[in-house]
């Protein structure tokens, strides 16, 4: 445990130092401030960061996650060469990443929410759940990035296979759920609907902070299903159960595959 917290530490501090990190972050305290400045209409201000954070946060994410793993890989070589089990090894790369992208997009909407706490007091609950939604989508997809490292050797098809996944998850996914709901219009797809949704993170994300306004209609068909079907509080606790398994699953791949790996 002494060995993972210190991986973690040294991983945390160098992710922290990292020029990138700091435009993450200058990014969201930017957006975050202007909107609060130039808008007197908390539900505008809570939809735009929702949708900008379940645009650039998934794609931040995959896509650094997997040149950090690949730009590791002596770093990795170099650890597995002592006695540290390499679950230590890949844990502790993961979450000490994981926690310094965390930590910039948290501070980066909590920071200019403070300063203007006033313009916003009446949100707290829904920006909540909109910071607790962008810490999901982080974990997620810095897993999903690192399983693609781990499963490809080539950096090139590794960062290509990130892409597509994000635009798998960001568009091409509910694109093919309204195609799919078309041909099937005659039948009952309440549950498939459901489903379906529920396979989807960002999805997911959107209906937890969605979920908050009297709003079903932005969701879509799936989200209108899905807050038709449960009360407001059986479906946020269905959907962060989805986005816990969805964060549990591909690090536990992540770590089957590392632990077979030859470096």
């Amino acid at each position: 445990m002494k060995i993972l917290f210190s991986i973690i530490k040294y991983q945390l501090q160098d992710s922290l130092r990292n020029k990138w990190l700091l435009v993450y972050f200058l990014f969201f305290f930017v957006i975050c401030y202007g909107l609060i400045l130039t808008s007197n209409d908390q539900s505008k201000i809570i939809l735009s960061l929702m949708n900008v954070s379940l645009l650039l946060i998934p794609l931040t994410s995959i896509i650094y996650g997997t040149i950090y793993f690949y730009n590791n890989r002596d770093y990795i070589i170099l650890i597995l060469s002592q006695p540290v089990d390499r679950k230590i090894i890949y844990l502790g790369l993961y979450i000490g990443l994981t926690l310094a992208m965390v930590l910039s997009f948290v501070l980066g909407i909590a920071l200019p929410i403070l300063i203007s706490f006033k313009s916003v007091s009446d949100s707290s609950v829904v920006i909540s759940y909109l910071l607790l939604s962008g810490v999901f989508q982080t974990t997620i997809f810095v897993a999903l990035s690192f399983l693609i490292a781990v499963l490809n050797e080539n950096r090139m098809k590794g960062l290509g296979i990130s892409i597509f996944v994000w635009l798998l998850f960001s568009a091409l996914y509910d694109g093919f759920i309204m195609l799919l709901l078309n041909i099937l219009k005659d039948y009952p797809i309440d549950y498939l609907s459901l489903g379906l949704t529920i396979l989807n993170p960002i999805d997911l994300s959107r209906i937890l902070i969605i979920m908050n306004f009297d709003v079903a209609a932005l969701l879509g068909y799936t989200g209108a299903v899905f807050q038709n079907f449960f009360s407001t509080s059986v479906g946020i606790v269905i959907a962060v159960s989805s986005l816990l398994i969805w964060s549990v699953v591909p690090i536990v791949l992540g770590l089957i595959y590392f632990n077979k790996k030859d470096f």
